[in-house]
This record gives C-alpha cells, structure tokens and sequence, in this order.
C-alpha cells in the first residue's frame, strides 16, 4: 500500500476532506499521484488550491475589527439582542456595562479620558444634559440620525440622540374618577380630585422633568400655583415608583396619578404577573393634549478611542428597524410615529409637545427647586 507522506501530503489530504456534490470513483494514492493534477508546476497546484484555502478561511469566526465599550442604564435583553445583530451585520464587537445611570455618570467621570466607554446610553433629559455640561460626551454629526431623530430630540451640536420615548400621563380608575374628567395636566389641581390623586415623589427625575415642562409651556408662577394645587389634592404618601402607583389606582386607593406609560405596559405585557396583570387591566390611561414625552438616548463619549464606530452603532439604534425593537421591548414609543406594540395601540394616539428635550435637562435645577417650595414632598 502506498503511505500517505512526501509532498504531496497536504494536497492528497486537502482533496480527501473537500465536499463533492457527487461521490468521485474510489483512486487508489498511486492514481492520484499519476493523475493531471499532480503532474501540474507547484505553481499551478497552489493555484488550484487557492479557492479551496479561501473557503476555508471564510468558515473560521471571525475576530472583531473594533470593540465598542457600551455603558447603558438600560437593562432589557432584547437590548442585548440588537448589539449582537449589529456586530452581525458590521463585525464590530460590543462590550456592554448596565449600571444605573448616576453609577454610570460616576464611573465615567473617574475614568476620565481611560475610560473604555466609546458610547453611553441614559434615560431621562436630565441626566443627558448633566452628562453633556459633565464633559463626558463629545459633539458628533450625522446626516442619517438628523434626518431620523426630530430636532427637539437631539442636542444641537450632537452630543445625543434620542432613542426612544416615554409618555408621563395620568392613569385613572374610572370607578373612582370619570376619566373625561381629566383632560390636561391642569385638571390634576381640581380641588375634586382632594384625596384621590396619588403621586411620585420629587427625586424622581421623570416628574422633575414633568414640571420642567410645565414651566416652559405655562411659567414659574402658574407651574407654582399647579403643583400646590395638585400636592393640596394628595392624601396618600408620595410613591418612589411608578409600579405602586399603578397598583393603588388598579385597587381604587387612588383614582388618579402620574406615571410612565411604558409602567403600565409591563404589567398589561405579563412582565410583572398575573395579578398585577389584572390590575393594571383596570386602569385607563389619558393622554393630554399635548402630552409630555421624555426621552431615553445616546452620545459618543468624549472618551472615545472609535468615535466614528461608535457613532455608527447610535445611526444603527435610531434606524426604524432596530428602534422599533429597541422601544418596543421596554413598551416605550420609537423616535418617530406610535409603533405597532399590541399593547400600546390600546393606549390610543396622542399628540406630543415639542418641548426641546436640552430645555427640559437645563431646566431641571429650577424645576425641584419649586418642586420643593410648593410641597411635592
């Protein structure tokens, strides 16, 4: 029996493990060794073998070209699902650290200009704006995210865009309180409500942001005059989240208050169980007209080592595809329209502000401020 050795070993062994579309008749190594092929220069063999040695490269995974450090505050699976699409489609690869936001803010901080964080992810206008005036994000351009994120939600000079939304709307339990009652955020001061209405404390940025809002629209002395008349309709202690809430309104112990529509979703969702399932199937929610919105989004990080990458991965967020999915996991709307969540069509349409979201972040100070001045405790 002729051995398997020499050199033409490799070449022998290559075309044994080649896949063939039709088995080939059974050669004796001799045969081989005799056939055309092997009577060809070296040259004309490794020509020959060339695309066998590309196919063959092409079927090794292949190691990122760059490695995006991501700091988010948001923490959703699907999240994680969409960075992995991504790498997919461009070989950039992810590194991804959820902490809270202020743990994020901190950390970013220490690192100062070592920080492996290429992009941060915040929730809320407030702690966007502190990250800006913080150093922590640099400014950026793109055509493509100026043309899919609507102005009010960017920072002019690009150091974040807008991802998703968030509505903070009152919800109502409509054995407690007619829900044509309450048409506008005005309406939560109705000295009607005395004793029905239930709120979020003050440290919670989502109302600071709420009465940020009120200021630009109506001014500091009526947005006064609001908050007393709304905490004078408080009898409850104030909530520290928005899930509590949503369940006094689903037992009747409230009959109105204000949260994030995207609370309401995770319940109706199944997220939070069956019975908070069935209490949040109790409650309607009322859009004002116009209704505040909120934003969660992303900036490249003055920090950045691929700063170019890393603006690609927020073009890749913002796109209609992902955002849809990246909005949609958390009951959040996307950037632009109401999006196509079963859950959310119930909520109904609504018409938002355009409150630039940079106004509502550099507002924020003053707004708990009067928080505290006119008794939101």
């Amino acid at each position: 029996m002729t051995s398997l050795a020499g050199p033409d070993r490799p070449l022998i062994a290559t075309l044994l493990r080649t896949p063939c579309k039709k088995a080939p008749p059974v050669c004796t190594l001799q045969q081989i060794r005799n056939s055309s092929l092997f009577r060809l220069s070296a040259i004309g063999r490794i020509s020959l073998l060339a695309p066998l040695l590309v196919m063959t490269a092409a079927c090794r995974p292949q190691e990122p070209t760059v490695t995006l450090g991501v700091y988010s505050g948001r923490h959703y699976n699907t999240d994680k699902q969409l960075y992995k699409q991504f790498t997919d489609q461009t070989g950039i690869g992810i590194n991804l650290l959820e902490a809270k936001d202020k743990v994020l803010l901190q950390r970013l901080e220490a690192e100062g200009s070592n920080s492996p964080a290429d992009v941060l992810v915040l929730a809320d206008a407030a702690r966007l704006v502190k990250a800006s005036e913080m150093g922590l994000y640099q400014p950026s351009s793109s055509s493509q995210l100026n043309a899919e994120v609507p102005a009010n939600l960017r920072a002019p000079d690009g150091q974040w865009y807008a991802l998703t939304r968030r509505a903070r709307v009152p919800i109502v339990n409509p054995e407690v309180v007619d829900p044509a009652t309450i048409t506008s955020y005005d309406d939560l001061a109705n000295p009607a409500l005395k004793g029905k209405l239930c709120l979020r404390n003050r440290k919670s940025p989502y109302n600071q942001s709420l009465v940020a809002d009120q200021i630009i629209q109506r001014g500091e002395a009526a947005t006064a005059e609001w908050i007393q008349g709304m905490t004078s309709n408080v009898s409850q202690e104030f909530f520290s989240s928005d899930t509590p809430q949503i369940q006094a309104v689903g037992t009747g112990t409230c009959g109105v208050a204000l949260v994030n529509t995207y609370y309401v979703g995770r319940m109706l969702g199944g997220q939070k169980g069956e019975a908070n399932k069935a209490l949040a199937e109790k409650v309607t929610v009322v859009f004002p007209d116009p209704t505040h919105v909120n934003i969660s989004g992303a900036g490249v990080t003055a920090a950045s080592k691929h700063p170019k990458e890393a603006l690609q991965l927020i073009e890749f967020l913002a796109s209609p595809a992902a955002g849809k999915g990246y909005a949609q996991a958390n009951y959040e709307y996307p950037v632009k329209g109401l999006g196509d969540n079963a859950v959310l069509e119930k909520f109904g349409a609504f018409t938002p502000d355009d409150v630039s979201v940079e106004q509502l972040g550099a507002m924020n100070q003053q707004a708990q401020e009067l928080m505290e001045a006119n008794g939101w405790k």
